[in-house]
């Protein structure tokens, strides 16, 4: 018998060929195109750097000398007299829902209330979202032309699907073509100045290889400058935003040991909805001082709240309810360890989702009108001072003799629970 479907010259007349599922997928949609063309990934005990930016990214264990080092990075020690709020921002995935964090950024900025963030984190169109939030107010415009420019209903139309032989429905450079005009050298010079002043910019994308989120420093690669740093900055944005099967993968070049290898890596969201910080820093004891006088503020582009309603028995609307309903919950459950993290510090939370309203909208649907009623709303919502949340504590005792005045904002009628096994 042939084992891939074809006879094998040997066979007795009449036999019948074995059709593996493997043959069947080959002759539909060809060759694969990423076979043959890549280095194989690091071996797993290896620690390796992004080629000709080393020390780009946040690699850490648990040794107590390791997780140090990251916090003098992302959260140096400061003096307590006079020393300024230390406020992180973190945007999480959500494809055309990040018109949402758009408009929620442009809101505050209008109204005067957008505060200064010592650490600004990104997953996916977060990741987008991240590098003009962490610019502020000054690079408004160029944020809310990137959502409602119209430039992601052209780039990611039908007329963009990809071939059939390859590993996406969308082209590779309908994504690029996206990042491109708003992220240039102006911008990199830009990011590069605020992370001399201490502040930091991270984004993550999740490593097929290891199966393993990737924490990129991207103002340390800024600093670098060049040609080179505006490619690789372009490439882990591209890399964040890579929905698997929407997108095509990134490949990065790593050297190991003194080896040339590869890396493949897709939206961060896969392993890390959102992030505040690398994990191992959010459970280590030592981080409560480098955080006093602190805020979170959670931007989350998608709806939250479990939506009750009848699911038909087709096999379609059974897998995208099952899957709407599994990023609810890692969603809820991201944010109550953000929860716990802010619970420990004793440090006030504010969280920000798409409203009820909305739910239902196709997140993979890049409907330019769609994406300004979203933009709209949550400006609207910031210029009021309704946009926040607040599931955690206020500080209590005697950290909060020293946070400035400014009560925290109050939860609005409906706040959501971050408890995943609960239902409000």
């Amino acid at each position: 018998m042939a084992r891939d479907g074809g006879p094998s010259g040997n066979e007795p007349a009449g036999t019948e060929t074995r059709i593996t599922i493997q043959s069947l997928l080959r002759d539909w949609r060809g060759p694969d195109p990423l076979r043959g063309k890549r280095l194989p990934a690091p071996l797993a005990a290896a620690h390796p750097e992004a080629v000709g930016f080393p020390g780009v990214r946040l690699s850490i264990e648990q040794a107590e000398d390791a997780l140090k080092a990251a916090a003098d990075r992302l959260a140096p020690v400061r003096s307590l007299i006079g020393m300024d709020e230390f406020n992180i921002l973190a945007l999480s995935g959500g494809a055309a829902g990040g018109a949402y964090g758009a408009g929620v950024l442009t809101g505050l900025s209008k109204a005067g209330r957008r505060p200064h963030f010592a650490i600004v984190t990104g997953v996916s169109t977060g990741a987008l979202i991240a590098p003009l939030a962490f610019l502020g107010p000054a690079w408004d415009d160029r944020l809310t032309d990137a959502y409602l420019g119209g430039h992601a209903a052209e780039l990611l139309s039908l007329r963009r699907l990809a071939p059939a032989l390859g590993p996406s429905i969308f082209k590779g450079e309908s994504l690029d073509a996206l990042v491109e005009p708003f992220v240039d050298e102006t911008l990199i010079e830009a990011v590069a100045v605020e992370h001399a002043k201490g502040r930091r910019l991270l984004i993550a994308t999740t490593n097929l290889d290891n199966q393993r989120a990737t924490i990129w420093d991207m103002g340390a690669i800024a600093t670098r400058g060049g040609p080179e740093a505006v490619k690789l900055f372009r490439e882990i944005l591209v890399a964040s935003a890579s929905v698997p099967g929407l997108f095509p993968p990134k490949l990065f070049d790593v050297e190991c040991d003194g080896e040339r290898r590869q890396e493949m890596h897709v939206d961060g969201g896969v392993a890390a909805p959102l992030f505040l910080m690398p994990d191992a820093l959010l459970h280590w004891r030592n981080l409560g001082s480098r955080v006093r006088r602190g805020r979170v503020y959670v931007i989350v582009n998608t709806v939250l709240d479990p939506s009750v309603r009848s699911t038909p028995p087709g096999v379609a609307s059974i897998m995208g309810r099952s899957f709407e309903t599994m990023l609810r919950f890692s969603y809820r459950q991201a944010l109550s360890l953000a929860e716990g993290f802010c619970t420990r510090h004793n440090l006030p939370l504010s969280v920000a989702s798409i409203p009820g309203d909305f739910d239902g909208f196709n997140m993979l649907r890049f409907d330019t009108v769609t994406m300004r009623k979203i933009y709209d709303k949550a400006e609207a919502l910031a210029a009021d001072d309704k946009v926040w949340t607040s599931p955690a504590l206020e500080p209590t005792g005697w950290r909060g003799l020293f946070r400035r005045p400014g009560g925290r904002p109050k939860p609005e009628p409906g706040a959501i629970s971050l408890d995943p096994g609960t239902e409000g």
